[in-house]
């Protein structure tokens, strides 16, 4: 029993990052219909800003401050110029120019922080084990559920019960009738792209003590967020996060029982999903 809680938990903390990716992404898509490949790139990013200002600062809570908003510093930089693809009937545009952004950045990150492998320990406080009942588990990985859990609280909060929320809603809704009604979809897009971008940055930081920052690893993350926001529905924050447990799960089930398969296992449950729900779980049929 202690051994399957213990991969269960592995599970829950990957799947808290992975919501982080996935609910910018899902975000972004939902209000523009902008289909933002460059996403995982800011992920990374974060993870190396984090590692950058800890080894500057020595303090990981800092790191974690303020990484979210120099990746708005950056996010208000590349939204100006994906600006230039919104529009639904623009995909192709937006395939070719986010995907060249998010070359682009991974050619940054290996230009400033090289090729090798850099990591980040966790803070002092979570760098312990944890007795829970009949097991001995790390803190931080614990530390990272309670965080997917907060952010996920703190998102349903924010689009249910505030103005930004409501408009949100709206531009993802019905985008004409929401413009003809006065509200500004340009500039709710614009603030949804940033609150996406901080997410993903925040996420990065937060891996950086779990996942190796190397080369990669974005691309890597953002076939992972894609993965999620599929199977989840483009749009919903929610499917987002049902997304992301359900792949977080696959993911630490089947590197424990069919490592050599773990990636066809999650590939294997979004077929599934496609197969009886194309639109996603939580996603709207057409």
């Amino acid at each position: 029993m202690a051994f399957y809680l213990f991969v269960l938990l592995n599970g829950l903390a990957y799947a808290a990052l992975l919501f982080l990716l996935a609910a910018g992404l899902s975000l972004v898509y939902g209000v523009g219909r902008v289909l933002h490949l460059a996403h995982g790139g800011f992920f990374m990013l974060g993870g190396y800003l984090g590692y950058s200002l800890y080894q500057w600062t020595g303090n990981f809570w800092l790191a974690l401050a303020l990484v979210p908003l120099l990746a708005l510093v950056l996010g208000l930089l590349a939204e100006r110029l994906v600006r230039s693809v919104y529009g639904p009937e623009r995909a192709l545009e937006q395939v070719l120019f986010t995907f060249g952004l998010a070359f682009v950045i991974s050619d940054l990150t290996r230009l400033f922080w090289g090729a090798q492998v850099l990591g980040v320990p966790p803070p002092p406080a979570l760098n312990q084990p944890i007795g829970l009942g009949p097991m001995v588990y790390p803190a931080y990985p614990l530390f990272l559920i309670l965080v997917g859990v907060a952010v996920a609280l703190g998102l349903w909060a924010l689009m249910r019960f505030t103005r930004f929320g409501l408009e949100v809603r709206a531009a993802a809704g019905h985008p004409k009738m929401a413009e003809a009604l006065g509200i500004p979809t340009t500039q709710v897009l614009q603030r949804t792209y940033l609150l996406g971008v901080a997410l993903a940055a925040l996420g990065g930081v937060l891996a950086a003590p779990r996942l190796a920052l190397a080369p990669g690893l974005d691309f890597t993350m953002l076939i992972l967020g894609l993965i999620v926001v599929v199977v989840g529905g483009l749009g919903s924050t929610t499917g987002a996060l049902y997304g992301a447990l359900l792949v977080g799960l696959a993911d630490s089930f089947g590197r424990t029982f069919l490592p050599q398969f773990a990636l066809a296992v999650i590939f294997l449950l979004m077929a599934l999903v496609l197969v009886f729900r194309p639109e996603g779980l939580l996603g709207g049929r057409r």
